[in-house]
């Protein structure tokens, strides 16, 4: 009988990827995300897509009701689904901070509550909770971000040994450079939030820089597979860091102490906005 697997976030990017990956690898796939006509692709290979509204309580219910009743059973749950909102602490709404721990944590946490009783039945599991390099690094203007994946991080390890005794596994994923929607929608965020007043020019360049860095990095294709190994390994790692500049980044952040760890970070985004700057007065 083939396992079964819900991606939430599965519209596009590691979500989407990761979707076609597990099916195509032989999961049945319930595919799960707001915009479910950006999910037609998936459809079409076969993968079983539904609208589902993660700070939704109705359709996360209805999400895992619907799994259980067509397929009778869940083996793995990927976490998938979040998004980064950068602003000044000074200038994020608090009603933004809030929606961003419902989306990255809340969700995650509220799906874990709804599966964890089907796959306890079972004694067996998998829930990989998709955070990123964030999870253990930190950058201006990212506060409430990183807030969100501080969290997550925290929460998986206490639920990872909470469960282990009841043969479920407990796996992160942490992302590093990854070519999807966030750095457009982290730099729009950023901008509406402080592009203008006393933190106006460095946002200004630093949204700027964000679509500059979004040249060269790595494909979704390479946290899918990071994700499809977590799901299938007989003993998987903890934590599996994955993407562009994801090991160097957490490297970095173990070897260097906190007062040092600032200055090249201050140093390094300063730097890079400045040159981002100059090149957008070149063009």
């Amino acid at each position: 009988m083939a396992r079964v697997a819900i991606v939430t976030g599965a519209s596009a990017g590691i979500g989407a990827a990761t979707s076609r990956l597990l099916h195509d690898r032989g999961f049945r796939v319930y595919a799960a995300a707001r915009r479910s006509e950006r999910m037609a692709p998936l459809a079409a290979l076969g993968v079983h897509t539904v609208r589902a509204d993660v700070t939704d309580e109705a359709d996360l219910r209805a999400l895992v009701d619907r799994v259980v009743t067509e397929s009778g059973r869940i083996d793995v749950l990927v976490n998938n689904a979040g998004y980064g909102s950068f602003g000044a602490l000074e200038d994020v709404p608090l009603d933004e901070a809030r929606r961003q721990f419902e989306v990255n944590v809340f969700a995650a946490a509220r799906l874990c509550q709804l599966v964890l009783p089907h796959l306890r039945a079972r004694g067996q599991g998998r829930i990989i909770n998709v955070s990123s390099v964030g999870a253990r690094m930190y950058q201006p203007l990212g506060g409430w971000y990183h807030s969100t994946k501080y969290a997550l991080e925290g929460l998986s390890d206490c639920l990872r040994v909470e469960l282990r005794p009841l043969g479920i596994q407990v796996v992160m994923i942490q992302p590093g450079g990854i070519d999807t929607e966030f750095p457009r929608v982290a730099g729009e965020r950023l901008l509406a939030s402080s592009g203008d007043g006393a933190y106006a020019d460095y946002a200004r360049r630093y949204a700027a820089s964000l679509t500059s860095q979004a040249k060269g990095i790595s494909s979704p294709t390479v946290v899918a597979r990071a994700i499809a190994r977590a799901a299938t390994a007989r003993r998987p790692r903890a934590r599996y860091a994955v993407g562009r500049g994801a090991k160097a980044a957490l490297a970095a952040r173990w070897l260097l102490p906190d007062r040092a760890y600032d200055r090249v970070l201050v140093g390094l985004f300063t730097a890079l906005a400045s040159d981002t700057a100059r090149r957008l007065g070149r063009s």
